[in-house]
């Protein structure tokens, strides 16, 4: 349960969640004006007045959010409303919501209030964007000093010092142990994968050839859901980019797995040789299934690639500062081979990171929109609390976080063996050196059911009923996927988080 307790105005630690305090949000002076004494912008944001507007307001959201403890049903009297909202919602978009999930517009950390009245604890958060959770005082405050930008949104042709400052953070933060010097600041993580594409393109042009990981996902645009290995992804649409996939790392075959992939890539360049521009790397598998490889295994299909002269491309949208490094390609100390990298979800706005080598010439990389001034805004403020409070190394948050969970999910394994049943392996052995739960850092997983995805889907239907927002991951078999809010979540939130997840399985498995 959450602590009821509010925080002192004056710190921007994120009660009852965060531990680590900061200046007053409102009090300092906005990172989006270079000179603060010389503009008007500068004098308003640096006005009593506006700062103390700021202070009211988060001190009347700390107030009401402050209620907001655990999970908690449905209001009966909001039912009706809220089912309204659901069909109006399966209206306008032309089929039903994959969740009936409509946010109240407030939460508390991990917290989240929807519409009906409930309170779950939010364990997906926009598939990893919320990294601070729900009405964070911190990022409200910051939101609202951004929103006092005199547009809302910014470009590639006419920009604010915000995007400047998001991305000087970024890169500083990426060049540590690694080529990456610039970047390329968009509004989407596919859309940052399509920059590193058209670079990576660019550079080794004519190679028109990509390659990728089994299982991997890269967006819904249509390059990029061609890309991605998901057949649904693409039904219907023409084939546009030359893809090959390779096998990912397989923990059953052990280094077995890595003299394959190797042969495999060797295999693949003496076939098409001089045509491929890149391999595309997600160093951990998001939507494929929380797949995690040692290094040892990437650096060898690296090598490969910079012996044949093919871009390396870390796709790190989903597992950027959820691991123990801000970028997991530092915490496997792969940053000497990674020419492109791009980034997303909890960063708000995304970005595409090159090395001088793969700096694109001019006309290849724009748009008309970078993103809007809060999320510049909110985005540098999130790289800054990423970097400074605490979340990276062996002992950061992050890890401990990623403990928390595993120590819960041995528990549930033990207690209910029969809910984690053998998991079909592809070869159609048994799998013996995979386990039931894993993950790294804020990604987690928990297998339960075989892997079923019917089973899997009717127990995250049942979590949601009960209380907890998560989703599923992987491709057979299927997992239950968390991707908490690491920013405010602690170590005993689990408990709840696992009672209700154990009721919710205890009715899947009464059928």
């Amino acid at each position: 349960m959450l602590a009821t307790s509010v925080a002192d105005p004056h710190t921007t630690e994120s009660p009852p969640m965060t531990t680590h305090a900061t200046p007053t949000p409102a009090a300092r002076t906005s990172s989006s004006n270079p000179d603060p004494g010389g503009t008007k912008a500068a004098a308003l944001m640096a006005s009593k007045a506006v700062s103390a507007s700021i202070d009211a307001l988060v001190e009347e959201l700390r107030r009401h959010q402050s209620a907001l403890t655990g999970a908690r049903p449905a209001t009966a009297a909001l039912q009706e409303t809220y089912e309204s909202w659901l069909a109006r919602h399966a209206e306008a978009r032309g089929k039903a919501a994959l969740y009936p999930y409509v946010g109240s517009g407030i939460g508390n950390g991990a917290l989240v209030e929807l519409a009906d009245g409930s309170v779950k604890w939010d364990m997906i958060n926009g598939i990893g964007v919320h990294m601070f959770g729900h009405s964070d005082p911190d990022m409200v405050a910051t939101a609202l000093r951004a929103a006092m930008s005199d547009t809302v949104m910014e470009g590639n042709l006419q920009f604010n010092a915000d995007s400047i400052v998001f991305a000087e953070t970024l890169v500083a933060e990426a060049a540590r142990g690694s080529r990456l010097r610039h970047c390329f600041v968009t509004n989407s993580g596919c859309m940052a994968n399509e920059s590193a594409l058209k670079i990576c393109l660019q550079k080794n042009h004519p190679a028109p050839r990509v390659i990728a990981f089994a299982d991997c996902f890269m967006g819904r645009s249509t390059t990029m859901a061609q890309i991605g290995d998901s057949a649904a992804g693409r039904v219907g649409l023409p084939l546009n980019v030359l893809v090959d996939y390779m096998p990912f790392y397989d923990p059953e075959h052990g280094t077995r797995s890595i003299d394959y992939a190797v042969w495999h890539l060797r295999q693949m360049i003496a076939r098409y040789p001089g045509q491929y521009a890149c391999f595309v790397m997600e160093l951990v598998q998001g939507e494929g299934g929380f797949n995690q490889a040692p290094r040892e295994y990437f650096v060898a299909l690296m090598e490969v690639c910079k012996e044949h002269g093919i871009a390396v491309w870390a796709d790190e949208v989903q597992t950027f500062g959820r691991t123990e490094s801000m970028f997991h390609f530092q915490q496997l100390d792969l940053g000497a081979y990674v020419d492109v990298a791009t980034i997303g979800k909890m960063s708000q706005a995304c970005a595409a990171i090159y090395s001088e080598e793969y700096n694109p010439k001019p006309g290849l990389l724009s748009g008309t929109f970078i993103g809007g001034a809060v999320e510049l805004q909110v985005g540098a403020r999130v790289l800054e609390r990423m970097r400074d409070g605490g979340y990276y190394g062996p002992d950061g948050r992050n890890a401990r976080l990623q403990e928390a969970f595993r120590a819960r999910a041995a528990k549930l394994v033990e207690s209910h063996p029969e809910w984690f049943t053998p998991v079909p392996h592809p070869s159609g052995l048994r799998r013996v050196n995979t386990p039931y739960f894993g993950g790294v850092g804020g990604m987690m997983r928990l297998t339960p059911f075989g892997g079923d995805k019917g089973m899997v889907t009717k127990a995250l239907a049942a979590m949601f009923e009960e209380g907890v927002v998560a989703f599923y991951c992987g491709h057979g078999p299927f997992h239950v996927r968390f991707l908490p809010p690491v920013g405010v979540m602690e170590p005993d939130h689990f408990d709840e988080v696992f009672e209700i997840t154990e009721r919710a399985f205890a009715r899947v498995a009464a059928g």
